[in-house]
């Protein structure tokens, strides 16, 4: 899938860069990138640009903490954010911590978010192929079915096989999600 191509200057594209598959579950804080997430700004995310959207860059500052397994700062962020992608950084968050009804429950404010046409397209290639009835029925719907993915995610943790294909669904979702919201905060929207 053709990715859209944003520049992000360079304290935002060293966290890029160091960005790894990360876990279903909470996963241990990469302590090395500690220092480099909290000198960011919602201002700093997106200079030399000016900053036309606050609530979507700190939606990425959630997003960019909770992506080097930081959760409970990601957390902090994303609960202060009462819109739709401050909500779906949450409900990635509790479902990475495996309290799945209260991701659920953020995915219910959520509704239905701009960038699950993509991720429902990511979901179907990535699960091509696959012998799992649900995951074949997750890759077979035309659009995204959040819920029933928190739920792919809940049995992966005893499914190593769903879990690798869960792990880069997820990853897709954090990309979409992100690019999404720093577009927002850069002015660039779709």
């Amino acid at each position: 899938m053709p990715k859209p191509i944003i520049f992000y200057n360079s304290a935002v594209q060293s966290l890029l860069d160091a960005r790894r598959l990360n876990d279903l579950g909470p996963g241990q804080p990469d302590l090395a990138r500690r220092d480099a997430l909290e000198s960011l700004t919602p201002r700093s995310l997106v200079a030399p640009r000016p900053l036309v959207d606050e609530q979507m860059a700190r939606a990425c500052l959630a997003g960019l903490w909770l992506q080097f397994d930081f959760l409970d700062e990601s957390h902090e962020i994303s609960q202060s954010i009462a819109d739709t992608n401050g909500s779906y950084w949450h409900a990635i968050m509790h479902r990475r911590e495996g309290d799945f009804a209260n991701s659920k429950y953020w995915l219910q404010m959520v509704g239905k978010h701009a960038i699950f046409p993509q991720l429902a397209r990511a979901a179907r290639e990535e699960a091509a192929g696959s012998e799992d009835s649900a995951l074949a029925a997750l890759s077979s719907e035309a659009t995204w079915d959040a819920h029933r993915f928190v739920d792919l995610c809940q049995r992966a943790s005893r499914d190593p096989k769903l879990a690798a294909v869960c792990q880069r669904i997820q990853q897709h979702e954090w990309e979409l999600l992100f690019v999404h919201c720093f577009s927002g905060a850069a002015g660039n929207a779709d």
